[in-house]
């Protein structure tokens, strides 16, 4: 289903994957446990697509769904990750893939998904990037064309993971979150306001979107570490 694309000059800009470099370490722990709580927020409803998003930009929301994608595809699901950041997009750095071709080519009709999708160094996990930046981007995730999307990617994967942008920004976030089974604030420790993560929480409730909880980024430990909390509604 999915080609293999790997750009040599994207190797540099590639975001860190701790669960990948060192997993047995704390904070490759921490994402297993929220993982786990992730899997277990709801007792009639399975979760199958899960949307994250931030207040802010640079609150750690990127690097939380990447670390998140590799732990589920390490637990032996097929994953796919899908960049919904449609005005700044960085999945592709992250996983070391290109993006001619990606989610707004899918969304237009240009591309099929099977033409879009694109493999990773982790055979369980999928990635399907941006593509070209579009003038429309809520008009896009409001389409027809995604919701047809979701329903397929649904057979295909295990578990879909939407990076969107900060749902404080644009109202993209606030559009996805009603199609998610599930949605994740990630705020960043002694960054973000607390009005503004209350804020945050308060639009994707109003969005009708299934919160499940908030992820507490970069919180410092005594010894100076770091490590990665997941908070329940």
């Amino acid at each position: 289903m999915a080609r293999k694309k790997f750009g040599s000059q994207l190797r540099n800009l590639s975001r860190n994957l701790i669960t990948m470099t060192n997993p047995k370490s704390p904070v490759s722990e921490q994402y297993r446990t929220i993982r786990t709580n992730i899997q277990y927020s709801t007792v009639d409803q399975k979760i199958k697509t899960l949307m994250v998003t931030s207040s802010n930009p640079m609150e750690g929301k990127s690097t939380t769904v990447a670390n998140l994608a590799v732990v589920f595809a390490q637990q032996g699901k097929k994953v796919l990750v899908i960049d919904a950041d449609m005005r700044k997009p960085t999945v592709h750095y992250t996983f070391r893939v290109e993006n001619i071709v990606g989610l707004i080519n899918v969304l237009s009709k240009e591309a099929s998904i099977d033409q879009a999708i694109q493999s990773t160094e982790n055979e369980n996990l999928f990635v399907l990037s941006c593509g070209p930046i579009p003038p429309n981007p809520a008009e896009l995730l409001e389409s027809e064309a995604m919701n047809d999307l979701l329903d397929s990617v649904k057979e295909h994967f295990d578990f879909v993971i939407f990076d969107t942008p900060p749902i404080l920004a644009v109202t993209d976030a606030q559009i996805l979150a009603n199609k998610c089974d599930g949605t994740v604030l990630v705020i960043h420790s002694g960054k973000t306001e607390i009005d503004l993560a209350q804020k945050a929480k308060d639009m994707l409730v109003d969005a009708n979107g299934k919160y499940l909880g908030v992820v507490l980024n970069a919180k410092k430990q005594q010894l100076g570490q770091h490590y990665y909390y997941y908070g329940g509604k």
